[in-house]
């Protein structure tokens, strides 16, 4: 779950990654108070396993949010070309527990995790890993529904049927 959002997304430990990456589309450089900053946007719709509750169909949510470029990173791809991106700190939670680390943005819309965390991550907060199960979390983290994501958010939240 991403702290500073509400969002509840899926992830996936990876202990080969040396860099967590967070599933963002539409990403763009811009200046603020001479630094580079990026905004980006999270689609609900990539995002199955947020909770849908209400009349609110999350295909149609899009979430909008602005980050300081913490640096680049060149990632090397197997069977395709290095793809340079852009890194940002988010703060996040796992099993009841706050984090931050740093996400490199990259469209993971085709991908089964929205989220994977690396093993830097990993190492700092010296987490225990079971390859032989899945979603064994002990404590659950707080998240938003749609409803209220929408509500905290407003300015940033874009109505898909209204980009088009």
């Amino acid at each position: 779950m991403m702290n500073d959002t509400g969002l509840r997304l899926k992830a996936r430990l990876d202990t080969s990654a040396k860099t967590s990456s967070l599933h963002a589309v539409n990403v763009e450089e811009f200046k603020k108070d001479d630094h580079k900053w990026i905004k980006f946007q999270i689609p609900l719709a990539d995002h199955k396993d947020h909770t849908a509750e209400g009349d609110i169909n999350h295909k149609e949510i899009i979430l909008e949010l602005e980050r300081p470029v913490e640096r680049t990173v060149l990632i090397k791809r197997k069977g395709a070309p290095s793809q340079r991106r852009y890194v940002v700190m988010m703060d996040f939670c796992i099993s009841g527990t706050s984090h931050e680390t740093q996400f490199s943005l990259t469209d993971r819309g085709n991908f089964s995790y929205s989220v994977l965390l690396d093993r830097r991550f990993m190492g700092d907060d010296n987490l225990l890993i079971d390859p032989a199960d899945n979603f064994i979390a002990a404590k659950e983290c707080e998240y938003m529904s749609l409803e209220e994501l929408i509500e905290q958010h407003q300015a940033k939240i874009i109505k898909a049927d209204e980009t088009t």
